[in-house]
């Protein structure tokens, strides 16, 4: 990425909306110098968008005032993309070129945030055109710098995709576990049970109740195993196993915890259980000072 920096006019970084405030690679900044920065919140159809004013307050004490939200997947607020990456690039100072005017951007962002849907979305905008990069609903499917691919003819603006880049050292366990919930790091490392009860604990603690609805469950429980059990034997993922007695083998029929945890965190993921704000206990402090 940085050997690709001298060609770069402009960052695009896109992050999750549901998390606005956390997981954030503070590397990005440091590395990438000074180059003219736009802040994507992706998949905003996902995140609870009342406190919208108050991200972008926070983001401003950071630094950042350059912030849009969108969900790729209906293309909504793409259209301010490519007025604001000029209009940043065309106040930056070191936008020195000839009259052959051509935009070079390069997204960056963790993984699986929407950096390829992004660029899959201005092309169907700008160019009327389909995909130009693979997406994917786990981390790791773009592996290398992309070479350019064109997002629109007018002005002539190029994106280079990279691959998501998560920091060397997450700043708590709490942070890891949000950027496990949305699917930036693979369920298997932080384990798909241990992430269903870090969200059955989030659900209930936001009073956010539409898996009860969802599952049929009659009523909100602070018990995961109780949960994935219910959800389970609703979703018919059960197995029989033999259990040895002193009276012989009996068949008992177990529910498959790892099955309904991954049901659990699929519905999350794709919105069934309502729009979450995983950051909403940050944006009640106070805006970060600048370091």
């Amino acid at each position: 990425m940085q050997s690709s920096l001298k060609l770069v006019d402009c960052i695009i970084e896109v992050h999750d909306a549901r998390i606005p405030l956390s997981g954030r690679n503070p590397l990005f900044q440091e590395t990438l110098g000074l180059k003219p920065h736009l802040l994507i919140l992706n998949k905003m159809d996902l995140a609870d968008m009342k406190e919208q004013q108050k991200i972008i307050q926070h983001l401003e004490g950071e630094g950042l005032k350059n912030v849009i939200f969108t969900n790729c997947v209906k293309d909504e607020n793409i259209k301010q993309i490519i007025p604001k990456v000029t209009e940043l690039v065309g106040s930056s100072y070191r936008y020195h070129r000839g009259e052959n005017l051509e935009y070079c951007i390069m997204v960056i962002g963790v993984p699986n945030v929407g950096k390829s849907s992004l660029i899959n979305s201005l092309r169907r905008q700008h160019l009327r055109k389909g995909k130009a990069t693979r997406v994917g609903g786990e981390p790791g499917i773009t592996r290398a710098v992309m070479s350019r691919i064109q997002v629109c003819e007018r002005p002539l603006m190029f994106l280079l995709d990279t691959p998501g880049v998560l920091a060397p050292r997450i700043q708590s366990v709490e942070t890891g576990l949000k950027l496990a919930l949305c699917g930036t790091v693979l369920d298997h490392l932080v384990g798909e049970e241990t992430l269903a009860d870090y969200l059955l604990y989030t659900l209930n603690k936001r009073q956010l109740l539409g898996y009860v609805q969802h599952y049929g469950l009659g009523e909100a429980c602070d018990d995961i195993a109780s949960v994935l059990k219910r959800v389970a034997v609703k979703l018919r993922k059960t197995q029989k196993v033999k259990v040895l007695t002193g009276t012989g083998d009996v068949n008992v029929v177990q529910p498959n915890y790892p099955a309904a945890a991954r049901d659990f965190l699929r519905a999350f993921r794709s919105g069934v259980l309502g729009p979450v704000m995983l950051d909403r206990d940050l944006l009640q402090g106070p805006p970060a000072a600048e370091p």
